[in-house]
């Protein structure tokens, strides 16, 4: 399908977060005229575009572009109609422009890897975008021929997905995620699978040899590419980028060197590109230095799972952990206990992490981050540990407290930068 294709079809936005407010503007700046909108709190966006009547409109129009946040779980009335449901990534695909696209998912380490690619690539000449779920929406970006677009795609965006089609598809990791919004593992690992189901022979499909074995089916038509660990390992000393080279980003740096290699990049050109990378604000963000205290920002860590890669890579650690759970998430802390000197419980939900960590570890009910800074400073004082580490990595999202894991983020960096100044 083309764009010309496109004005000949008639579509309801419906959602108009960031990615909805992007369609709007996509679909004005390509002069395709015959689309309403619909949101269910923001009444009076778009007024003259907003659908009378949702019931015909859903039965009526061509396609829904709906927002990745909405579950069909809760939109019932969307149910019916789920033929039609599209996402903003799919008319990025239908648009049929001549550009190349790097798309990765995965459960943890998407943003990190699309940085790294990003970044990979414009040190090395390439014309390279960055957006999706990380960034700018995809249709906000102005992308011209030849461009290399790089897109992080959530298991919300890929569920509703249907014509995504990336030249390189890239599957980094599953575990349970978001089950409660997806309804089963099944439905979670569906999302995932989309990024290859469209691709063709000239496409190349890059995951690890583990769940090659498990999910990537025989029909899938694209070339698969394994994750390079060994050659990764082989060159890894000559990193200097110390963020890089923690295990906790191990695997993100293996899928970077494998797809330099499938461009082409020489190592050379690799690890100069990799030395000058800046690591992710959130994401085990080592943000202060005090004596012999080490603060690390970790917010974006909202399962277990991406908390256990900061634990495992810290030591003399006072954790701090709580917020909004994620469905059927477990704290298995018989590896990585050793390195945790006491946990500090914040949020509106500490039942729930209580229940998994009393009797395994040493833990205090703080509920504030403020509240939490001021009694961890009292504890080092009072064990009189060294070469601490406090590690504000919740394993949870923020929502029962802060708007996003961005704000519980910088309200942990101010907090302990103010405090460690008055009393370290």
């Amino acid at each position: 399908m083309s764009i010309e294709n496109l004005k000949g079809q008639s579509f309801l936005i419906y959602g108009l977060g960031s990615s909805g407010q992007s369609v709007v503007r996509f679909f004005k700046k390509e002069n395709i005229k015959n689309f309403k909108v619909w949101d269910d709190k923001k009444k009076k966006l778009f007024k003259s575009k907003k659908a009378k009547n949702l019931k015909k409109t859903l039965q009526d129009v061509d396609y829904i572009v709906l927002s990745p946040g909405i579950s069909l779980l809760e939109k019932k009335i969307l149910l019916k109609y789920k033929k039609k449901i599209i996402t903003d990534i799919d008319l990025l695909y239908l648009s049929n422009r001549s550009f190349n696209t790097i798309v990765v998912t995965g459960t943890n380490g998407k943003s990190t890897t699309c940085k790294l690619i990003s970044h990979l690539l414009k040190k090395n000449k390439f014309e390279v975008l960055l957006g999706g779920n990380i960034g700018f929406p995809i249709l906000d970006l102005n992308i011209k021929k030849n461009t290399y677009v790089v897109i992080e795609a959530s298991s919300f965006q890929l569920s509703h997905s249907k014509f995504i089609s990336p030249d390189y598809a890239v599957l980094l990791n599953i575990t349970n995620d978001h089950l409660d919004w997806h309804g089963s593992i099944t439905n979670y690992i569906g999302s995932k699978m989309k990024i290859f189901e469209n691709q063709g022979k000239k496409q190349f499909a890059l995951l690890n040899n583990k769940l090659k074995k498990i999910y990537f089916k025989k029909n899938f038509a694209s070339k698969l590419i394994l994750s390079d660990k060994k050659g990764y390992k082989k060159i890894k000393h000559k990193i200097k980028n110390h963020y890089l080279k923690l295990t906790i980003n191990d695997d993100n740096m293996s899928f970077a060197y494998t797809f330099s290699r499938l461009l082409k990049i020489n190592e050379k050109n690799f690890i100069k590109a990799i030395n000058s990378f800046v690591g992710l604000p959130h994401r085990y963000e080592i943000f202060l230095k005090k004596k012999n205290i080490l603060f690390i920002n970790d917010s974006k860590a909202t399962s277990f799972e991406s908390t256990k890669y900061a634990l495992s890579n810290s030591k003399n650690v006072y954790w701090i952990l709580g917020g909004l759970p994620k469905k059927n998430d477990k704290i298995i802390l018989s590896d990585i206990k050793k390195n945790i000197i006491k946990c500090y419980l914040i949020g509106k939900n500490i039942t729930f992490f209580k229940h998994q960590i009393e009797n395994k570890i040493n833990y205090s009910i703080t509920k504030t981050l403020k509240k939490t800074i001021i009694e961890i400073i009292k504890d080092m004082k009072l064990l009189k540990t060294k070469n601490n580490t406090i590690l504000l990595s919740p394993a949870s999202a923020s929502y029962d407290q802060f708007i996003n894991f961005e704000k519980r983020g910088d309200e942990f960096k101010k907090l302990s930068k103010l405090y460690a100044r008055k009393f370290i």
